[in-house]
């Protein structure tokens, strides 16, 4: 007795998907250890790598008002003020106490 495996050309096959690192860019080296700008705008991706937190935190701070404001640059982006970044970290180290 034989046995015989039919194949279906309407089946789909397997495909490996690809592997990739969402926490960052892909324009970013991945051996240059990430520097915050002094000033301009920073995207989130960026962003997120300068903060002990994930991205569902970030936008549950923002909207606590606890972290800084994002900018409307146009429709489809939305990016932070490094200068408003900076003064947060800095808070930040001091008990969230205003410098004075």
């Amino acid at each position: 007795m034989t046995f015989r495996i039919l194949e279906d050309r309407n089946m789909p096959t397997a495909t490996p998907t690809p592997t990739w690192q969402a926490s960052q860019p892909a324009h970013v080296a991945r051996d240059v250890p990430p520097v915050l700008p002094h000033t301009g705008f920073v995207r989130e991706s960026r962003l997120l790598l300068f903060l002990p937190f994930s991205h569902s935190t970030l936008w549950r701070r923002v909207s606590a008002k606890t972290f800084p404001a994002p900018v409307r640059i146009s429709g489809r982006i939305t990016a932070w003020r490094v200068e408003d970044i900076r003064a947060w970290i800095e808070q930040q180290g001091h008990g969230g106490a205003a410098a004075g």
